[in-house]
């Protein structure tokens, strides 16, 4: 084991969009950075690019839906660093099936699910011995505001026309990911709390949204950085606290 004194993250789905953002603004902070990435290809690309900033940045190979890269990437980890310090749980997506719940394609729906959810608890799991190995470790779920329940039932919410039941769906379940895991871990000392990145413009909307990534990677990059007696179990956006 290399174990290093500067503070670690892994950071999933990193190889562009707001997780490349986050990488690069936590690398500039002084992190060592585990890239993590689907394509392996795109993450060393990546990677290679943010080194050549100045970052100290490994890419790993991760994909949310294959358990054994979720396996490697830990064990990887463990040899190489000893412990997380932070973990962001970024990689999501969404399907163009999705659409409202009486004529939404199920496929679509699970498809859905098995990333933003279940991929999440999936590399979640398999992190937390490393993370309980840091005093005062982080977890970010990068979550969104279409996964507020409140929101959502308030007809004069100005995404309020945006029904896609499996992408909101799923972030609503990974709010309450972060609810039980605040509350589960809350005596470890480990705080988990939920990022809203706002309506940024990547490659998940077709790169309609109004903001920056440099803005949409700012609640997760704060809730990263947090340092004394942090604040755990709550939803943030990029200027405020957001409902549930």
């Amino acid at each position: 084991m290399n174990a290093s004194s500067a503070r670690t993250v892994l950071i999933t789905g990193a190889n562009k969009g707001i997780g490349y953002e986050i990488a690069r603004q936590l690398g500039a902070a002084g992190l060592r950075i585990w890239l993590g990435a689907r394509n392996a290809e795109a993450g060393e690309a990546a990677a290679a690019t943010l080194r050549e900033g100045g970052a100290d940045v490994r890419a790993v190979h991760i994909d949310l839906l294959d358990p054994a890269t979720i396996a490697a990437a830990a064990a990887r980890i463990d040899a190489e660093d000893g412990r997380l310090d932070v973990l962001i749980n970024n990689a999501g997506i969404n399907d163009p099936r999705d659409g409202r719940p009486g004529s939404v394609d199920m496929e679509a729906v699970r498809r859905i699910f098995e990333t933003n959810f279940f991929g999440t608890l999936a590399v979640t799991q398999a992190m937390l011995p490393l993370l309980r190995k840091s005093p005062g470790a982080r977890i970010v779920n990068q979550s969104s505001d279409l996964g507020s329940l409140q929101q959502q039932g308030n007809a004069d919410w100005k995404f309020a026309f945006v029904k896609s039941l499996g992408y909101s769906a799923s972030k609503a379940a990974l709010n309450m990911l972060t609810v039980h895991l605040a509350a589960e871990l809350r005596e470890a000392g480990i705080a988990v709390n939920s990022a809203n990145p706002g309506a940024t413009a990547t490659d998940l909307n077709g790169h309609r949204g109004h903001q920056t990534v440099d803005q949409g990677a700012s609640p997760a990059v704060r809730l990263a950085l947090m340092e004394g007696d942090p604040i755990t179990g709550g939803f943030f956006g990029v200027s405020q606290v957001d409902p549930w």
